[in-house]
């Protein structure tokens, strides 16, 4: 894959030219959108710039984090509080995002999405109310080790960064989390699952390969 420079803004100028362009492929009214990253890579600004660049299109957008659907601290920490396996597989609720968030918008559904359920620091459900997501409206759900999770993505982004550049950019406190992550590199590609994919070692000057899945050459 080639990767041309590109700037933030119009990345998601590309992004929502894209998506509103796109049917969502279960038949359904509502679009998914997943933008997939470590938390190094900030997943929840591009997220974001593409929310507003959709919403200048008179497109409805709502934008769910995965840090909203962790588990509760007894779930998180049963093997210690750096443990990257319980990382890889067991801090995120996905059965509730499948529940919460992704049945919701199916063919038929109610479009009443929870935008989050956990409160990590009071470790206490959150009680927020739910949102209804009109018909033609988008959802946009960021967050890390989203790929291999057969989350029913319409248009999957990725934002690739190097081990070097993980590691710098991940903090001290943090970084126990990173043979999860090259784990998930190793286990779920996630660059070959994304339709596209956004090099993001310099937060400044982030980098792009278009729309499309990664040639894997199978």
């Amino acid at each position: 894959m080639r990767f041309e420079p590109i700037t933030w803004e119009r990345l998601a100028e590309a992004l929502a030219d894209h998506a509103d362009a796109l049917e969502p492929a279960d038949g359904g009214t509502r679009l998914r959108i997943g933008v997939d990253g470590p938390p190094a890579a900030r997943t929840g600004a591009p997220a974001e710039l593409v929310a507003e660049a959709l919403r200048a299109r008179g497109r409805a957008v709502l934008t769910v984090s995965t840090g909203g659907f962790l588990r509760p601290a007894s779930l998180r920490f049963e093997y210690g509080k750096e443990d990257p396996d319980t990382y890889f597989d067991g801090w995120f609720d996905t059965g509730a995002l499948w529940r919460e968030v992704f049945r919701p918008l199916e063919p038929g559904g109610s479009g009443r999405v929870l935008p989050d359920l956990w409160d990590p620091v009071t470790d206490r459900a959150t009680r927020s109310p739910y949102r209804t997501l009109p018909e033609g409206g988008v959802l946009i759900l960021h967050g890390p080790l989203l790929l291999g999770q057969w989350f029913p993505f319409d248009l999957g982004v990725h934002l690739s960064l190097s081990p070097g550049a993980l590691r710098r950019r991940t903090g001290e406190s943090e970084r126990w989390t990173l043979p999860a992550f090259a784990r998930y590199e190793d286990e779920v590609a996630p660059a070959a699952r994304a339709d596209v994919v956004v090099r993001a070692d310099d937060p400044r000057h982030p980098a792009w390969g278009g729309i499309g899945r990664e040639d894997t050459g199978a």
